[in-house]
């Protein structure tokens, strides 16, 4: 018998920890693929879904930043709204959209951005604006102050607080009566969630078209694994710093997505990394509540990724 997670899992402080719904020899299964088999086709992806891997993150930063400013400039060129739901996390992109929109001289009067998620108490409360580890700080430093006199209007930026919040689903259905195409910019967490919709919401709901309806949550409790995860990526390891909770959007808006453009870059350095498992699980692993990401190839769009984190995810000492 191997000795592994599952089999050592009974009686130890793990058990209980990882979401109800994870069927833990799946996961491991869609894990221990070859790895130039990432990119097979699974029958639920939609017909216009491409998984794109990128050689250095370098690449990865500039490609994805690509593919946002040209759906900026197409829909510009349309004359028609353009919805965004944003992320902070990867964040390398906005650079590059921020200087292909520069090189052409394309104005972002016609974008509305909605940012997807920011960190709350249980109430909702967020974090002031100006907080170092606040969302819109990020959003506001990265894409919409560097973008200058071509910047998204101060009234179409939209951040996820609790007065904001709970008005993007009537904004953005109202947006695409309009004509307007929605695109949800993510990333994909290490329990595999889009924004900080967790996979443990899964057990409130009695049917996965409940679940498909949910527009947003606020002071959402986050699962450990997430906690951790941003305090290696955005906090420099100091757990102490990291919320519990966060309001974020849900499937009812991001499932409505006419395109994704998805980026995964959880590499480490050193052979290490965070998010090859969430990879291979978002890409490989049938669409499942417990695992939200599952969703996303079956929505049109891209999915950009370091060609590293496709593994083989096997056993390296570091």
């Amino acid at each position: 018998m191997a000795i592994n997670l599952m089999s050592t899992l009974k009686g130890s402080l793990l058990e209980g920890f990882f979401p109800e719904g994870w069927d833990l020899d799946a996961l491991d299964k869609c894990c221990s693929r070859p790895p130039e088999t990432i990119g097979k086709r699974e029958t639920w992806w939609n017909k216009r879904f491409e998984p794109v891997a990128c050689e250095s993150l370098a690449d990865f930063d500039m490609m994805m930043g690509h593919e946002i400013a040209l759906d900026i400039a197409n829909a510009k060129k349309a004359k028609k709204p353009l919805i965004f739901i944003l992320p902070v996390g990867p964040m390398g992109m906005y650079r590059w959209a921020v200087y292909f929109l520069k090189e052409w001289n394309v104005s972002c009067k016609h974008v509305h951005g909605f940012n997807m998620d920011e960190w709350s108490d249980g109430t909702g409360k967020t974090l002031p604006a100006s907080d170092p580890g606040a969302f819109q700080n990020a959003m506001e430093g990265a894409f919409y102050g560097p973008l200058g006199k071509l910047t998204v209007p101060k009234s179409q930026r939209h951040f996820a607080t609790k007065a904001s919040l709970p008005k993007y689903g009537d904004q953005i259905r109202a947006l695409k009566k309009k004509g307007g195409r929605l695109v949800t910019v993510f990333g994909i967490g290490r329990v595999c969630h889009i924004a900080f919709w967790e996979p443990h919401f899964a057990a409130e709901f009695k049917s996965v078209r409940e679940w498909k309806a949910q527009d947003y949550r606020l002071g959402a409790q986050l699962h450990p694994l997430t906690i951790e995860q941003n305090a290696i990526t955005s906090f420099k390891s100091r757990t102490t710093l990291v919320p519990t909770r966060a309001n974020t959007v849900g499937p009812g808006l991001f499932l409505k997505s006419d395109r994704i453009i998805g980026g995964a870059d959880g590499a480490l350095g050193r052979g290490m990394m965070w998010q090859g498992m969430s990879l291979w699980a978002t890409l490989h692993h049938k669409p499942t509540p417990w695992i939200p990401s599952t969703f996303m190839p079956t929505l049109a769009g891209r999915l950009f990724f370091l060609k590293e984190l496709a593994g083989p995810l096997e056993a390296e000492c570091n």
